[in-house]
């Protein structure tokens, strides 16, 4: 059986060569398949990382816009729509400060006094209490010379008290730290007083 199949190989070997030197190549037909049973490399497996690297791509201008087409953007072109500086009529002088400002806004420097003496409470609030958060009770600001009000105990109740190691400013009026559900307050001291 198996010189059978030596011999029968030995005819095919004979058959390819003599086809060969007639065509000069194997034909296709005669030509034998070969299957490599090689394992297909496994998928690796891969992150968000891999995919982005170290940054992510937004969709961000190239290129910077030039001077000239921030200037059109800006205040448009006189070929086609010509955005014109209109002058504002509507400055003011602030009546306790001097300073200008637009009618309907609070004056700047004045907002800035108001800024640093509400920021002068508040680290005098979290120097006594501690860092609360949230402050549920209500606290009163008692300022040199400032006694408490005359009030039942029932209304002291939770209340916290800080006092202030200043005069109180001009501006900053007792009547400012009232809230607007209470009554209204029959005090007539508002400072500046030429105001009342």
């Amino acid at each position: 059986m198996i010189s059978r199949v030596h011999q029968l190989k030995k005819i095919l070997n004979n058959v390819e060569k003599n086809v060969l030197q007639i065509f000069g190549f194997p034909p296709r037909e005669l030509a034998m398949a070969y299957t490599l049973e090689k394992r297909l490399p496994q998928p690796k497996k891969f992150t968000i990382k891999d995919i982005v690297g170290d940054g992510i791509l937004l969709a961000v201008p190239k290129f910077r816009r030039t001077v000239e087409k921030r200037l059109k953007r800006k205040f448009g072109s006189p070929d086609y729509v010509w955005k014109m500086l209109i002058p504002k009529t509507n400055i003011i002088v602030c009546n306790s400060c001097g300073h200008y400002h637009e009618r309907g806004y609070i004056c700047g420097h004045c907002y800035k006094k108001v800024e640093a003496e509400t920021k002068e409470i508040q680290d005098k609030i979290q120097e006594k209490l501690g860092n609360l958060k949230p402050i549920e009770n209500d606290v009163i600001v008692l300022y040199n010379g400032e006694n408490l009000p005359e009030q039942p105990k029932e209304f002291w109740q939770g209340k916290r008290i800080i006092e202030m190691k200043k005069d109180r400013p001009q501006w900053f009026s007792k009547n400012l730290l009232q809230k607007s559900t209470q009554q209204p307050s029959e005090s007539k001291d508002v400072k500046p007083t030429d105001l009342a």
